[in-house]
């Protein structure tokens, strides 16, 4: 049995939930799409297409489509991860950005053809289909569909998001974002009912065809045709010759667990070198809401930023490899840089010797799934193709223009990432798939949860509850008004600048946690969820 506090002792609408097959995301609807799939003798890798296709509808604020997606699964005797970001099309070279946009342009522009990347999630369905799952592929889109041709209430944050969208200019004058999410010249209220018949449509020619209509056939070619009427350059040779990559996530040992994460082009090597660094330190000794353990992990996160913005790209750029920007030595060398009693700026260190939402499941067969999938920025480029509902992520957002960068644009590449699943084990064996929502926040949210729950032996459920923090830039952080007020007091005094948020759905992150308590046949799991984004956790 897992030594946990059960005592949250945060203030919380949710409390830890209990079973032998479990689907944890940031809504209903999806959450119950995925145990629907159970209940028709499916797995966890079933359960996990039919949610992250559900959540294309109920949020597609935040993901969609054209979003990409990673994934790392146990699938009952190993791990498995899956990178399905795409690459620039074949047209992106600097040279393509400087005719456009001048020689002065430091990155492709956030919105419009031109930050779309090939867009993978749908290719994450299909090859985690082929690979792991049990039911055929068009049954897991249908619960979706029906959603989609059905219809569903707008929910509070959703909406929240959707509005703040809608006052963005540069969002809803892209190709037809208006026509397929402004059906009424403005997003839609709380309450009122949302139904999206385009993206219905092209589930259904996705599951019937296993994903070729979407990278093959009628939905590349419209694809094709939209980037050519206004500016774009993706074609439909640029969708055919996409495939995700199979990988092996990368490995960072904390407090007698193992940290597993997709290798770059992803961030979630700077949640593994924050914890590398914080491995130096006696966490378990401090307060877990006191202004000393909050502030070694803002100061080892700011040192892991330092290196992943400087080094992570596609691994076939990168200067220097992900084993070494997390070997134990050097980690150790950059904790020794930290004040313990004064915030400081850090630079990147030298390695070398010599909008987003995210699902876990989990099935009494010991399957565990931690699956994201995001348009990046809210509704990513704001382009939709708007016979399909297709809304394309912004993802190019991501390359650089300097030729320097490791990030630098080239054909087929693939840019710099921040959505990241996270999967946690002990001596070789599963013990939780979970994830964080938010841009940079997503290792941040990693850290501080798995700190609280290692360290602290806080619950899953308390984790998600307790205040966070949320580093930006230079001496520059977030925090939430439910931190004690003398922990913020000491942080200013150490000398970060901080600024307390109240509304803190977006600015700190949302998560679910899925723990496997034991045999999953008997004993099964204890899932958490966020209540600062309607998380919804649902089990049998």
């Amino acid at each position: 049995m897992t030594s946990f506090n059960w005592t949250t002792g945060y203030p919380t609408v949710r409390m830890p939930i209990f079973g032998r097959n479990v689907v944890a995301t940031s809504h209903a609807l999806a959450a119950q799409a995925g145990i629907r799939m159970i209940w028709q003798g499916g797995n966890a890798v079933d359960a996990a297409i039919a949610t992250a296709a559900a959540k294309t509808i109920t949020e597609p604020c935040s993901n969609g489509l054209g979003s990409d997606a990673f994934c790392i699964l146990w699938d009952g005797q190993q791990l498995h991860g899956l990178n399905a970001s795409g690459g620039a099309p074949a047209a992106w070279t600097r040279r393509y950005f400087e005719q456009k946009y001048g020689t002065k342009a430091e990155r492709p522009p956030c919105r419009g053809w031109d930050s779309v990347t090939v867009p993978g999630a749908v290719a994450a369905w299909v090859a985690l289909s082929e690979r792991f799952g049990r039911l055929p592929f068009a049954d897991l889109l249908e619960p979706a569909i029906e959603i989609a041709e059905r219809g569903y209430l707008a929910p509070i944050v959703v909406q929240q998001k959707w509005a703040a969208a809608a006052r963005i200019d540069e969002i809803t004058r892209q190709p037809g974002f208006a026509e397929t999410f402004l059906p009424y010249g403005r997003a839609p209220h709380v309450g009122e009912r949302v139904t999206l018949p385009g993206i219905a449509r092209a589930l259904r020619a996705i599951g019937q065809t296993k994903g070729r209509a979407f990278y093959e056939g009628e939905i590349a070619e419209a694809v094709e045709r939209h980037a050519a009427a206004h500016g774009g350059a993706m074609t439909l040779r640029d969708m055919a010759a996409y495939r995700p990559e199979w990988v092996t996530p990368t490995a960072q040992n904390y407090r007698g667990h193992t940290l597993h994460e997709i290798p770059p082009n992803g961030q979630g090597i700077a949640a593994q070198i924050a914890l590398g660094i914080l491995q130096n330190f006696d966490l378990a000794g401090l307060a877990p809401d006191g202004p000393e353990a909050q502030h070694l992990q803002i100061e080892a996160m700011k040192l892991a930023f330092a290196d992943t913005y400087r080094y992570v790209a596609d691994p076939l750029t990168m200067e220097v490899t992900a084993e070494a920007m997390l070997d134990p030595a050097y980690l150790a060398g950059r904790a020794q840089l930290i004040d313990r009693q004064r915030a400081q700026v850090f630079g990147a260190g030298n390695p070398v010797r010599g909008g987003t939402i995210y699902l876990t499941t989990a099935d009494e067969s010991g399957m565990m799934v931690s699956f994201i999938q995001s348009n990046f920025m809210g509704f990513g480029s704001g382009v939709v193709v708007p016979e399909w509902g297709l809304s394309l992520q912004n993802r190019g957002y991501g390359f650089s223009l300097d030729p320097t960068s490791p990030n630098v644009v080239a054909p087929g590449k693939r840019p710099f990432h921040t959505i990241i699943p996270g999967f946690l084990t002990k001596d070789g064996a599963p013990m939780m798939s979970f994830g964080v929502m938010g841009g940079n926040m997503q290792p941040q949210g990693h850290v501080q949860t798995l700190v609280r729950m290692l360290d602290h032996s806080q619950n899953p459920q308390a984790a998600c509850d307790a205040p966070r923090w949320r580093f930006n830039a230079g001496l520059e952080i977030n925090a939430e008004s439910t931190m004690p007020s003398a922990t913020l007091q000491s942080l200013m005094d150490y000398g970060h600048r901080v600024e307390v948020i109240e509304d803190s759905y977006q600015d700190f992150g949302a998560g679910q946690f899925i723990w496997r308590m034991g045999d999953p046949a008997t004993e099964g799991y204890v899932a958490a969820s966020d209540p600062r984004r309607d998380g919804q956790a649902v089990v049998w």
